[in-house]
């Protein structure tokens, strides 16, 4: 059993892609997995209706959770489900600290944009924070949504700038993701980017991140 969580101070950084991905394929590994939305603009609960009334083979439960009493209602939760993928929204919000306090690991992901970047010096923080209570916490940046064009140097730049910067409490991850149609398009018919089968580069960019969250 394992509480991952894919959040952070910034929206619009594909966490939710990520999210539902992560649970369609540990779905399809034939997990009992939970997709937890906490992000009250609801996008990873529309995209398990449209799962689920598309009658898609491997369903997936998504249930919504705010406010104060997120942090128990997903103690309990853990116990029902071999894993949950909590999907937190782009701001520092109630639900991300909570969410930070219960949860095995976070993945932070990060656009190539200085506006994204400057955000991570306040996750560090909040990180730190949250392993006061949560001491067995692990937090990673996985860089995300980059150029696809090879001459953008941006995601070299940014991979540079987190290592000089040292975070004390960010790790950060070997996968990067590119901003690919492929997300969007699969996304659309409540599936991820392996089950659309349509885009090997999205597939295989997602396989490489799944595993190296969770093994194998």
């Amino acid at each position: 059993m394992g509480i991952v969580l894919i959040g952070g101070e910034k929206g619009g950084t594909g966490k939710t892609t990520l999210a539902t991905n992560m649970a369609a394929m540990l779905a399809l590994q034939g997990k009992d997995v939970l997709l937890l939305d906490t992000d009250r603009q609801g996008t990873a609960s529309f995209w398990a209706t449209v799962r689920e009334e598309t009658e898609i083979e491997y369903r997936i439960a998504c249930v919504q959770k705010f406010g104060k009493g997120l942090a128990s209602q997903v103690r309990d939760l853990a116990d029902r489900y071999d894993e949950i993928v909590i999907d937190a929204g782009g701001r520092d919000s109630m639900e991300l600290r909570y969410s930070l306090g219960v949860c095995d690991r976070a993945y932070i992901p990060v656009q190539p944009f200085q506006f994204d970047i400057w955000t991570l010096r306040q996750m560090d923080e909040l990180i730190e924070v949250a392993q006061g209570f949560n001491e067995n916490l692990q937090a990673y940046i996985v860089l995300n949504r980059v150029s696809s064009n090879p001459l953008v140097r941006e995601a070299q730049e940014t991979l540079t700038f987190v290592r000089e910067e040292g975070f004390q409490h960010l790790g950060l991850m070997d996968s990067v993701l590119r901003d690919r149609i492929a997300f969007r398009k699969s996304a659309r018919d409540g599936l991820s980017v392996v089950e659309w089968k349509q885009d090997k580069k999205a597939a295989e960019e997602m396989n490489h991140f799944f595993r190296e969250v969770y093994g194998g």
